[in-house]
């Protein structure tokens, strides 16, 4: 299967961290520069709506050749299971999803381009779509196991974030 046609891709990694204090951690967008490969920042765009299903949230995202801003809209706030939210509402599916196990919590972080993403792609880029999907599911496949690596760092040293200047 090439590139253009993956998806979904999904992985898993174990943390040393309740699923309650994994959660806090990930459905905290304000701290996605933290581990995050590509999204140095996000903020809630209605702050009384904050982490909430159906709240907006910008993200600032930059690579070497571009920076960039998206709108993602929370789809499943269930604390202690699944943070996910839609860039653009309905373009790319991104969530974790949070499971008990022995030895702590599996962290599963998953990524989906939706129909409406392909739509969107093709109708912004026409020919050019097919490159430019597979170059954003390459940075995805590429970023979850450094994003997933950065949050069982993160949670598993107890750092807070009240140091975090963004």
């Amino acid at each position: 299967m090439t590139q253009t046609e993956i998806r979904h891709h999904e992985e898993s990694v174990t943390v040393q961290a309740s699923p309650d204090a994994i959660y806090d951690l990930v459905s905290d967008i304000t701290r996605t520069g933290e581990w995050s490969p590509v999204c140095t920042r996000c903020w809630w765009d209605d702050t009384a709506d904050a982490g909430q299903v159906g709240a907006w949230f910008t993200g600032q995202n930059e690579l070497p050749h571009r920076t960039w801003e998206t709108r993602s809209k929370v789809l499943a706030a269930e604390p202690g299971r699944e943070f996910a939210w839609a860039v653009g509402g309905d373009r790319v599916r991104w969530g974790y999803t949070l499971t008990p196990s022995d030895t702590g919590t599996t962290l599963t972080e998953s990524w989906d381009f939706l129909p409406g993403g392909i739509a969107f792609f093709e109708e912004k880029f026409g020919d050019k779509a097919p490159a430019e999907i597979a170059d954003r599911t390459r940075q995805a496949l590429d970023g979850i196991p450094t994003t997933l690596a950065a949050i069982k760092r993160i949670a598993e040293s107890g750092t807070s974030g009240e140091d975090n200047p963004a």
